[in-house]
């Protein structure tokens, strides 16, 4: 019998056969799938099509085992499809794990990556259901953190319960440049309430057990008045109403609060009597803003104030504004209280806080007079240029501190004069403020020159220009090498007392503090 050698080619071939039947199988894909808000016809074409390509399907649930993913995605299930139910160990209840509620879900959630990477090894092509979309909000965000750097996966957005909200509402969430802010109802309510209280619109997530803080929040932040309630959008037992009106007892947690878009809405315009509302704007542009202060100027009708303060305020439709110069404070404060008398709802835009050399005190003048007896005032604190200056350079105001005006417009230079003297023989840190204009030029020189007198020639001395604005400069220099000269309108002064004290920093920075301790 003969026998015939095999070719070189077909020598290969049986090789390569078998390396192939020996090599384990290509790694499975992961897709994390959106599956909107609840409605199955609100699923998207491509999150179809990932369910039909997967040979597993994974969904979470709470023990009871029922899960409203899979009842949305339900219609797409196959009879071949493997179905991994991811049960959740603990939903709001206690739980005796080592680790706390935290523990339990940190080990619940590794435990279920491993599941998932199972099937994905075996070369098996792996859906997770997730309502909404699977990024926001979504447990599936825990699986994609825990297997996306090892295998292939596709997040396939989907519509958030945001958008079906707003949609089941018909109301705009947000128009024009206004901003909305999405919260989960978990936040502390101190948080939620200052939140809420500095945004134009919102949408609290997470209702439930954290409703009668949800509520409250609303209330203290002014919003409750224009809070819509939605629960289940798009789901069987959907409900709508307002949610001042909606009874805590019924409050599921997939319901959320919304407050929608302000433009046009005339739910959300404050109601009540006139009002003037004296605000700070801080030492420049919005990130000194408290959410007290954006609320007021939200909420005004109408702002008043110096047009360089005004300027910092962000437009909003339909506020009228008025500006003028920083020379008819009294003019000014007459005009807003005489506006808040026929029934508007006034601003009164101050730089820094309101009540440091600024607008609250001619509003509450003003106010004193018996024909504004009745118009409400409220003054609103803002960052000081004392505070902001110091906390620029450090901690110079650590201890006992005097402020001091140097404009003699509205009092004469004696008096200044005098108090100079006094704080600087008490030996208090001194913050002068209003130190020098064009038309006021030798005040500081004056001030500089006194203050030798009481003090060290090395007395450090914050010279703080424009702080939080584009042109900010700070140094710390000596009380004798203060230059009269360079000290302007937007300037404020810090002098030291004995104590204070300046160190390097090493990035050649120079930082002033003063102890708090006194010897």
């Amino acid at each position: 019998m003969s026998t015939t050698a095999a070719t070189p080619a077909a020598a290969q071939t049986t090789a390569a056969a078998a390396a192939e039947s020996a090599a384990p199988p290509a790694k499975g894909r992961l897709y994390g799938v959106g599956l909107g808000p609840g409605d199955p016809s609100l699923m998207t074409l491509r999150a179809v099509e990932a369910i039909g390509e997967a040979d597993v399907v994974a969904y979470h649930s709470a023990r009871h085992g029922r899960s409203i993913a899979r009842s949305i995605a339900a219609r797409h299930l196959r009879a071949d499809h493997i179905e991994e139910p991811l049960v959740y160990p603990v939903t709001t209840e206690t739980t005796d794990h080592p680790g706390g509620y935290q523990g339990a879900m940190e080990e619940f959630y590794e435990a279920s990556a491993a599941r998932l990477a199972a099937h994905l090894d075996a070369g098996r092509t792996v859906a997770v259901l997730a309502e909404g979309d699977p990024l926001f909000y979504g447990s599936y965000m825990h699986m994609h953190k825990r297997l996306a750097d090892r295998y292939e996966a596709e997040v396939i957005p989907g519509v958030t319960s945001v958008s079906a909200a707003a949609a089941r509402l018909g109301t705009p969430l947000v128009e024009g440049e206004e901003v909305l802010t999405i919260l989960p109802g978990t936040l502390p309510e101190e948080e939620l309430a200052a939140r809420l209280a500095a945004t134009d619109s919102a949408v609290v997530m997470k209702l439930g057990r954290t409703f009668p803080a949800v509520r409250r929040a609303l209330e203290t932040s002014g919003r409750l008045g224009e809070a819509r309630y939605v629960e289940r959008a798009t789901m069987e037992g959907e409900r709508t109403g307002l949610l001042a009106d909606t009874d805590p007892e019924t409050v599921p947690y997939f319901s959320v609060a919304v407050v929608p878009s302000r433009v046009g809405n005339p739910g959300s315009v404050p109601s009540g009597p006139g009002e003037v509302a004296v605000v700070g704007t801080g030492p420049a542009g919005p990130l000194w803003l408290t959410p007290e202060t954006r609320r007021a100027l939200s909420d005004a009708e109408i702002l008043v104030g110096y047009t360089t303060y005004l300027d910092r305020v962000p437009a909003r439709p339909g506020q009228i504004r008025h500006g003028s110069d920083n020379k008819v404070e009294a003019e000014r404060a007459e005009f807003a209280l005489d506006l808040a008398r026929r029934g508007k709802r006034v601003a009164v835009v101050s730089g820094g806080d309101p009540g440091v050399f600024a607008m609250a005190t001619a509003v509450l003048e003003a106010a004193a007079q018996d024909a504004y007896k009745d118009v409400p005032v409220r003054v609103l604190p803002g960052v000081t240029a004392a505070n902001a200056a110091a906390a620029a350079a450090g901690a110079p105001l650590g201890h006992d501190y005097a402020t001091v005006s140097l404009s003699d417009r509205l009092k004469p230079w004696e008096v200044i004069a005098e108090r100079l003297r006094a704080a600087a023989a008490a030996d208090l840190v001194l913050a002068l403020y209003n130190p020098g204009s064009r038309s006021r030029t030798w005040q500081v020189a004056k001030a500089r020159d006194l203050l030798l007198e009481l003090r060290s020639p090395k007395t450090p001395v914050v010279v703080a220009r424009d702080v939080g604005g584009p042109e900010q400069s700070v140094r710390v220099l000596t009380l004798e090498t203060l230059e009269p000269s360079e000290v302007d309108m937007r300037t404020i002064l810090l002098i030291g007392s004995s104590q204070t004290q300046v160190t390097e920093r090493p990035d050649g920075t120079s930082v002033a503090w003063t102890p708090r301790r006194y010897p």
